[in-house]
């Protein structure tokens, strides 16, 4: 078969480097980039460059760059059959990836597709666009090949471990899930910059409708593995609400290396501090359970890089995963009985070795902590490289990409845009 190209479009955020940090069987090293001349094009290139020059584990991409206002019109001259990457302003990107469709480019789109909710029917069209061309679109789940995320899921579906969901209520839900963000990271080893657009809400989206993606892909994922969800009739929003990081001036400079505030910045501006819309709340239901999320942004870790928390609740058990000072900030996950399943749970752990050698159990008070060997632990950029890896898979086959990931993706986004609305209001 023909090797399989990427074109990248108007690359503003670091996760397009991401899918490039590794050569891939079966994808060209040809890759086409379109973008405008500027800064955003310019912090991709040098990334590259970097992969390209590492003493090991060097790539050996070969750019072929059009720089200029009419990169769109570009891209649609590209043959079909290649792969769009989209990683960058988040506002119109669902105009782009319908065009990208279009033109018979596969695509991938890291999150999030859309940021408000008058944009649902348009993402509803890009679905229906690719499977009608048996093109494949996703946005960049990585999430999804998190060792412990998947051995939660394995636990979850375990009706001798976690019983049936208890569905909760709106006071005690039966899913929590949270995470804490950091505008100042290192990522693969070099400070990470971000572009003064990243903090204007109408552009990057604000905390719910951008990280919160991932906290509801991983609900549904878990609590209805392989089904699909409707999402004019599963989802129904409760409550949310909003508010603000505060983030100096200086901050800012040393963040995108801008000399002031921009004009699109001036209505979050008090003084010389930006009140960053980043955080939010979110109450649903879908399906009749009821799930919190939350996500937050702060300036810098203190210890570690991100951290998430979760809790989920069943009838024999209760599983949460826990970050805090108690795991040396190292994401554990936890089974909480509240009856005797210690039998059950160490038959289901001796069944996992063959697919998770290593994975164990270990009492800890009243609780039991699920160990996970350093060897199965991958980081954020490694799980970049195995959800392209899958991804590159159903390129190389479309029909194997599951049915339910259309209605999924439309129940996802259902919930994240409509907590920003409600949140607004």
């Amino acid at each position: 078969m023909p090797e399989t190209s990427l074109v990248v479009v108007d690359p503003g955020h670091f996760h397009a480097t991401l899918v490039q940090q590794q050569m891939y069987p079966g994808l060209s090293p040809l890759v086409r980039v379109r973008a405008p001349l500027g800064p955003d094009l310019i912090d991709y290139l040098s990334r590259i460059a970097r992969y390209n020059g590492r003493p090991d584990g060097a790539t050996d991409w070969r750019l072929d760059v059009h720089a200029g206002p009419d990169f769109l019109n570009r891209m649609r001259d590209e043959p079909p059959g290649g792969v769009a990457i989209f990683s960058g302003r988040n506002r119109g990107k669902i105009e782009r990836i319908i065009a990208a469709l279009e033109t018979g480019l596969h695509v991938l789109a890291d999150k999030p597709a859309i940021i408000d909710p008058s944009d649902l029917p348009q993402l509803e069209t890009a679905i229906s666009v690719a499977q009608g061309r048996g093109l494949v679109f996703a946005d960049m789940m990585t999430g999804r090949h998190n060792t412990l995320v998947r051995l939660l899921q394995v636990l979850r579906s375990d009706p001798e471990v976690f019983g049936e969901p208890v569905p909760g209520t709106s006071e005690d839900p039966g899913v929590s899930l949270g995470g804490v963000h950091y505008l100042r990271k290192v990522v693969a080893g070099f400070p990470n910059p971000r572009p003064a657009w990243y903090f204007d809400i109408a552009q990057q989206g604000e905390g719910l409708a951008d990280t919160g993606v991932h906290l509801v892909d991983r609900v549904h994922e878990t609590l209805f593995p392989d089904q699909p969800l409707d999402w004019r009739h599963d989802i129904g929003i409760l409550a949310a609400s909003r508010w603000p990081t505060p983030v100096s001036l200086a901050q800012f400079r040393e963040l995108t290396g801008a000399g002031g505030w921009p004009d699109d910045l001036a209505p979050g501006i008090r003084g010389d501090v930006l009140e960053y819309l980043c955080n939010g709340r979110i109450d649903y239901r879908v399906r009749g359970i009821h799930v919190r999320l939350e996500v937050r942004w702060d300036w810098q870790a203190e210890q570690g890089d991100d951290t998430h928390h979760a809790f989920y609740r069943g009838t024999r058990c209760r599983l949460a995963v826990r970050q805090g000072s108690a795991e040396r900030f190292r994401p554990e996950l936890y089974v909480v009985p509240d009856e005797n399943i210690d039998a059950a749970l160490r038959r289901r752990i001796t069944a996992l070795q063959p697919s998770f050698p290593g994975v164990g159990v270990d009492a800890v008070g009243s609780e039991w902590r699920i160990a996970i060997p350093d060897a199965l632990r991958i980081g954020h950029d490694a799980a970049f490289a195995a959800f392209t890896r899958k991804f590159l898979a159903y390129v190389a086959d479309p029909t194997s990409l599951p049915v339910r990931e259309g209605p999924n993706v439309l129940a996802k986004y259902r919930v994240t845009t409509g907590a920003v609305a409600l949140s607004r209001s």
